[in-house]
């Protein structure tokens, strides 16, 4: 049976140097000539002759030697081609092959990208940018990344009183001869997109369709800054935060366990391949989108990430600095820690998968459906803002094209505040005020609670 590091051929065809390419890329392997596929011995006719010329044409193809034995097995010859893992990338005629699992790919576009930097130890992050300098790091964002690493206990004390320099250089992120790495640049750097134009982090609110964006933000500050950042972005008018109360301790926690969700934005930056598009969270009524550019490394399947498994950072350096201040562990257990939170909560584990060159994961709604529902509304955002607005009319009330765009909002977040509101949908804070009380007035919306409080829209207008 064929398998990684083995491969059966019937007779040899010039063609087949391509898996001398794939298995030296890979961990090596052995081509046997003579084999059908399930491995049984049908020999060969010029086994003698093959051992003679496929040495040359190896080496014309591909630049290195393979071992090539004969064999005997019940009076029939076939041959082995024994192919040593390579450290330096190899290609055959001028392509790149790789073996996975039991087949041959070549590598093309961003994939061949990606391998050679791997194979030549020249990751993405560790390339140095020589036209930046210590003016491109804002500072305010190496001295968060300081006290956070103290409070895990991962840097010594002594880098509250190193300098910059010091402190870019312990981390690797400056080589000695003061040049900064692309990582330096986007954990720290003033600017991340002036370095890496994809680099930002975008989160749209959907309705009924792809092409239905009710609301957008694009996060662009330092790396090291980010997570916090979306998180806040996505309490502030995104995702719900149901309240309830402990004693009276007042607890606002997320409709998602925030750890987890924490997790996965962090995976999403930490392993995604900056040399392609933005990592985009599409947020719909009942489920929830996060994609990063970037496929898993070699060998790996979605089952390798629910095991006990190797860390194995697309980008070191950054995924050291969000070791470091606890943002990631470095021991692969980041999706136990993601199904353990969500099993403790009784919420639907997320999935996972590999699409469109990149990583998804698809998280449900459950609790905002469940608030959603007993609010006696329609999970189409869309479909229910027109109901509404059909339902006062019939009582002889129009609502404004700029109501109803308030409305929408409110249908898609009923925690949303006004001051988001405004900054949504692009109208003046005052104006939002007004609005909403002209349609708490008709009985559209109304009030529940003060601060923290939540929008409901009215099942009549009666």
């Amino acid at each position: 049976m064929e398998t990684q590091n083995i491969e059966y051929k019937v007779k040899w065809k010039d063609e087949y140097l391509h898996y001398i390419s794939g298995f030296a890329n890979a961990d090596g392997g052995t081509l046997f000539i003579g084999k059908d596929d399930n491995g049984n011995i049908v020999g060969i006719d010029n086994a003698k002759l093959l051992l003679v010329n496929l040495p040359n044409k190896a080496v014309q193809a591909t630049g290195i030697v393979p071992e090539i034995n004969l064999l005997t097995a019940n009076d029939k010859e076939y041959v082995a081609i024994h192919i040593m893992r390579s450290e330096q990338p190899v290609s055959c005629n001028g392509k790149y092959y790789l073996r996975s699992g039991s087949t041959l790919q070549e590598l093309n576009g961003a994939a061949l990208t990606e391998f050679l930097m791997r194979k030549t130890k020249n990751a993405w992050d560790k390339q140095i940018e020589p036209d930046a300098t210590l003016e491109d790091i804002d500072p305010e964002a190496v001295e968060y990344f300081i006290r956070a690493a103290l409070r895990k206990n991962r840097i010594g004390q002594g880098a509250l009183s190193d300098s910059l320099e010091k402190v870019l250089r312990n981390l690797d992120l400056m080589n000695k001869q003061g040049q900064l790495t692309n990582a330096a640049l986007l954990l720290f750097g003033k600017n991340i997109r002036h370095w890496c134009r994809m680099a930002t982090f975008r989160i749209g609110r959907f309705g009924a369709s792809r092409a239905d964006l009710i609301m957008q933000d694009e996060i662009d500050c330092p790396l090291i800054k980010m997570p916090d950042k979306i998180i806040g972005v996505l309490r502030s008018g995104y995702l719900v935060s149901p309240i309830h109360y402990e004693g009276l301790q007042r607890i606002e926690p997320l409709e998602i366990p925030e750890d987890a969700l924490r997790e996965m934005i962090c995976n999403a930056i930490v392993h995604r391949d900056y040399t392609g598009t933005f990592t985009q969270m599409r947020i719909w009524a009942d489920h929830i989108e996060l994609w990063n550019q970037g496929t898993l490394p070699p060998d790996y399947t979605i089952d390798t990430l629910m095991q006990d498994h190797e860390s194995y950072p697309r980008n070191t350096l950054i995924a050291d600095a969000f070791f470091r201040v606890g943002f990631i562990e470095a021991w692969g257990r980041g999706y136990e820690k993601i199904r353990e939170a969500f099993k403790d909560e009784q919420l639907q584990m997320p999935t996972f998968e590999q699409v469109r060159g990149g990583f998804l994961a698809t998280i449900k709604r459950e609790r905002f459906v469940a608030i959603q529902n007993t609010n006696g509304v329609n999970n189409g955002v869309n479909n229910g803002v027109e109901n509404v607005v059909n339902n006062v009319a019939n009582n002889h009330i129009q609502l404004t094209e700029r109501q109803q765009k308030i409305l929408k909002l409110i249908w898609a977040n009923p925690y949303m505040t006004s001051a988001k509101m405004a900054q949504v949908a692009q109208i003046a804070y005052r104006t939002v005020q007004r609005e909403l009380a002209a349609m708490q007035k008709l009985n559209v919306i109304r009030r529940d609670g003060t601060k923290g409080g939540r929008w409901r829209v009215t099942e009549n207008n009666n």
